[in-house]
């Protein structure tokens, strides 16, 4: 250390020494030289045309520091306080040609090593010094940095979903470097520039600010910062302007559906203004509106009673008139027809010549009176026909104790033909008003509401006695309830042999939580019958809780339904019981709702319910050809100790809780099944529903008298209620060898759907095994938990929802696995849902819990990974892995499907 200094001081005092000898001859030459010196300069101190700049070492790259001034006898530079060795100068003088000066430049270089080895407080630095004869200036210090550019931002720009409209902020601080680094933002890779869009302002801060978010600034942002040693791209960020949905104004309201009568007038709307674009919110509320309509019926014209004869003109004339004012046509009615006015003669063509009357009248004469005597005669002929039918009808009074007139077997194999029939005198009285009259097409809606409001009437005074519904099933049935306790995996309760189910999705149970819940289906007569109008009841009432339920997810509801769904024909509702005991409407099936969700197949709807309580599928027909299905089924039994064997005909609504009712009232009979049920379309048309029995063999069998036909009428069939109707014929053996029964059964509508029940079987006499193959009876599981319960294994499951989830701006969303999965109606109620995807799947499994593949989510899963593997490949090949899980375990008896559900889970049990 001695050394160093030491080596330094002989340094700096050599230096010295030369400064001194320099000045000494300057001052000695300073007088030979004032007479050549320009009178300007005499007697000036040294002035710097140029000092040193501050400068940067770029990797190992040394700098250079320059100074010129003038006049300058000398020019040394001093860095960091010392000064910098004579050799390590390099100089030159030069003459001004402007000026005529002489200017003295000098210049030296620092390196890398040099700066690194200095540790003083301050940046290295250098400064020039300039001698002249009157003494020495001092040039500005000049500082020298190693220059350097970290890689890591100190803050990266993070994503953005952004309305359109709104204002985007993407915040970038640049890593630190020396000089400070610049910034500049890039969109898709291209430069932005605030000078050419003023939305667009990149501040001091390095931030990026856009003033108002249009379609066109979605794109991927990347912050770069740069100096004079590097470049340094930050993470992208994607930015994706969304747009919300927007309601288009409504369509006029559509005209009324039917030209007479009660019907239906719809508007819509689309949710368009604008359309929900990149993961935008989809409009809320309903897009299409209903309202009933009275269409003015059309009421032909009627004439009025003739006016009194006019006195006999001179003509021998005389007139009448009448108005067609009984009713006036309106509505586009028709016209009376016929003449308004008539004319006869007044005197049977007794005038004169000159039209005068005459008023004597002549005896008449032989052919006059062989005319009076033709008319008596004619005269008698009809008194003694009235006569006759007068005794036929005392006749037909006189035997009718049978209750049900007798028509041939053979005229019911051509089809029912025209006939009249009874069930009581007053059944003759209704039956004949109700064909009398019945409504034409054009006024269905409002007489078929007065006919099932009258049947209601009738069964409360308890006027429908005869082949109504079944005494042991209207009242006293224990209600059917099946109960479980589920957390947070998840599980279904299924009412076996009802067609009723409720799933409760994975997750839709808080964690270290569990409830006790219940579904209860309503075994009684239903309340929903005190409904107004011809609403009926199109599946079984059905109850789930308990109250105060508090989910994180809709459970999936399925009731079985008995209408062929139209919505042309049939306004169907689903309506829920308050706390009064009314029923008040959730929705109809055809309108969007964000309260919840109802999805109708063939034979099943599937309800996504948010709220606990009592639900009813009903529906109130719009036009004649709304169709609702029966299930016909016929069991017969021998009466015990005698020669009869009785065979019932059960008409009930095509549910499976509905005909379980027959199976229960079979079972405690002694009943066996006949034939395998079959289905009969029943038109709301107003006609009855016939059945009689048809080819009994003569010789072995014998039927009462005037029952081989019996009749429902149509408000008893409607307005069942999913109650049962049944009729019966009693048939007699001639011999007890007889051991066979061969014959059909014919139910028909009027003007309507026919179906043959064919009937062979053994009659022999304690036989009565009843054979009840529609009922599985071996289905004892009513509560599933757990993955068993579900055909979608949770972790694939999880996958989808991850996957479709997440907005897209190229649409790969929800909304797409909706529409592939026919899922694609309402899909404001999927929006509001915390995970779309997840309800969507819970709904797909309660439509095909019948079916154990996964063929068709697989299939929309392909589908979906096709349309986009072209335009993003990263990203079908996230989707692939997803699809081939589930197709594969859809597709093979093993693997994990197989392994997740468990090899001795127990059978599952639908309804």
């Amino acid at each position: 250390m001695g050394a160093l200094t030491k080596g330094r001081l002989l340094s700096t005092t050599g230096l010295l020494l030369l400064v001194y000898c320099t000045a000494s001859a300057v001052s000695k030459g300073a007088t030979a030289a004032q007479s050549d010196a320009s009178p300007s300069v005499q007697g000036t101190l040294p002035h710097f045309i140029q000092e040193p700049e501050d400068a940067y070492i770029v990797k190992s790259n040394p700098i250079k520091l320059r100074c010129r001034a003038t006049p300058a006898l000398q020019i040394f530079f001093k860095c960091n306080g010392e000064w910098v060795h004579q050799n390590e100068h390099w100089s030159q003088e030069y003459k001004d040609l402007n000026t005529g000066l002489k200017v003295r430049e000098v210049m030296i270089n620092v390196s890398r090593q040099q700066v690194e080895d200095f540790h003083g407080p301050e940046d290295y630095w250098c400064l020039c010094v300039a001698w002249s004869h009157l003494g020495t200036s001092k040039s500005r210090k000049a500082t020298v940095r190693i220059a350097y550019l970290r890689k890591n931002f100190e803050q990266d720009p993070q994503g953005k979903e952004v309305p359109i409209n709104g204002m985007i902020v993407l915040h970038c601080r640049p890593p630190e470097g020396v000089p400070a680094a610049e910034v500049e933002w890039l969109k898709n890779e291209e430069l932005l520039s605030s000078l050419t869009d003023d939305n667009i302002d990149t501040r001091a801060d390095h931030n990026l600010i856009i003033n108002e978010a249009r379609l066109s600034d979605s794109g991927n942002y990347t912050c770069l910062a740069s100096n004079i040693v590097a470049k340094r791209r930050s993470a992208t960020a994607s930015v994706i302007v969304f747009v919300n949905g927007g309601w288009s104004l409504w369509t006029e309201w559509s005209p009324c559906n039917v030209p007479c009568g009660r019907g239906v007038q719809k508007r819509s709307r689309t949710c368009t203004n604008p359309a929900p674009l990149n993961g935008g919110a989809f409009c809320e509320g309903m897009s299409v509106q209903k309202i009933t309509c009275n269409a003015l019926c059309p009421i032909d014209g009627g004439w009025d009673e003739w006016s009194e004869w006019t006195v006999c003109s001179s003509q021998c004339e005389r007139q009448r008139s009448r108005e067609c004012n009984s009713p006036a046509p309106r509505h586009r009615g028709k016209m009376c027809e016929g003449n308004s006015e008539a004319t006869e003669n007044c005197t049977d063509g007794l005038c004169t010549q000159n039209g005068k009357l005459l008023h004597d009248v002549k005896p008449q004469s032989m052919e006059s009176s062989n005319d009076v005597a033709l008319y008596s005669g004619l005269g008698a002929g009809i008194i003694a026909v009235a006569i006759l039918v007068v005794a036929v009808m005392l006749y037909r009074k006189n035997h009718s104790d049978y209750g049900v007139d007798v028509i041939d077997s053979s005229a019911l194999t051509g089809g029912f033909q025209s006939f009249n029939f009874k069930t009581t005198r007053q059944g003759v009285a209704e039956r004949a008003e109700f064909h009398a009259k019945a409504p034409a097409a054009e006024t269905f809606p409002r007489d078929l509401s007065r006919d099932c409001s009258g049947t209601a009437d009738r069964r409360k005074k308890g006027l429908l006695t005869l082949n109504g519904p079944l005494g042991p099933l209207g009242t006293g049935r224990e209600q059917l309830r099946t109960s479980g306790v589920f957390g947070h995996p998840g599980g279904r309760l299924v009412a076996p042999n009802t067609g009723v189910s409720l799933l409760v999705p994975h997750g839709a149970v808080a964690e270290n939580m569990s409830w006790e819940m219940y579904m209860v289906v309503n075994q009684e007569e239903a309340s929903v019958q005190t409904l107004e109008g011809c609403e009926i009841l199109l599946g079984p009432e059905v109850t789930y809780g308990p109250p105060g339920l508090d989910l994180f997810c809709p459970v999936a509801m399925t009731i079985a339904h008995c209408a062929e769904v139209d919505a042309e024909n049939w306004n169907i509702q689903l309506k829920r019981k308050t706390q009064d005991s009314k029923w008040e409407e959730v929705m109809s099936v055809e309108e969007e709702c964000t309260s919840c969700y109802c999805l109708m197949d063939a034979t099943s709807c599937h309800l996504l319910l948010d709220q606990p309580g009592s639900y009813a599928l009903v529906g109130e027909p719009l036009t004649q050809a709304a169709v609702k299905r029966l299930k016909l089924a016929v069991f017969g039994s021998m009466e015990a100790g005698s020669m009869s064997y009785s065979l019932r005909v059960y008409c009930v609504d095509d549910t499976p809780h509905a005909f379980q009712g027959v199976v229960a009232a079979e079972r405690t009979r002694g009943g066996q099944l006949l034939e395998e049920p079959k289905m009969l379309p029943f038109r709301a048309n107003t006609f009855s529903l016939q059945v009689s029995i048809q080819d009994v063999p003569q010789f072995l069998w014998s039927i009462k008298p005037f029952t081989t036909c019996q009749e429902f009428s149509f408000p008893q069939v409607w307005c069942s209620n999913q109650q049962p109707l049944h009729c019966a014929f009693s048939l007699e053996r001639y011999s007890p060898a007889t051991a066979q029964l061969s014959c059909k059964i014919s139910v028909r509508q009027v003007k309507g759907h026919e179906q043959i029940l064919q009937v062979y079987t053994t009659v022999a006499e304690g036989e009565k095994e009843s054979v009840p193959f529609f009922m599985q009876t071996d289905c004892t599981v009513t509560s599933q938990t757990g993955p068993k319960a579900f055909k979608i294994p949770l972790s694939i499951r999880q996958r989808i929802c991850a996957t479709f989830d997440t907005a897209n701006a190229k649409g790969k969303d929800w909304q797409l696995l909706a529409q592939k999965l026919h899922l694609d109606r309402n899909l404001g109620y999927f929006a509001k849902q915390r995970s779309p995807s997840a309800v969507i799947l819970s709904l797909w499994e309660a439509r095909h819990q019948d079916s154990a593949d996964l063929d068709s989510l697989a299939s929309a899963l392909e589908e979906i990974g096709k349309i986009h593997s072209k335009s993003s490949p990263k990203e079908q090949d996230e989707a692939e892995p997803d699809i081939n899980h589930v197709r594969a375990g859809a597709l093979s008896g093993t693997g994990k499907l197989t392994t997740e559900r468990g090899e001795d889970a127990s059978p599952e049990c639908t309804g």
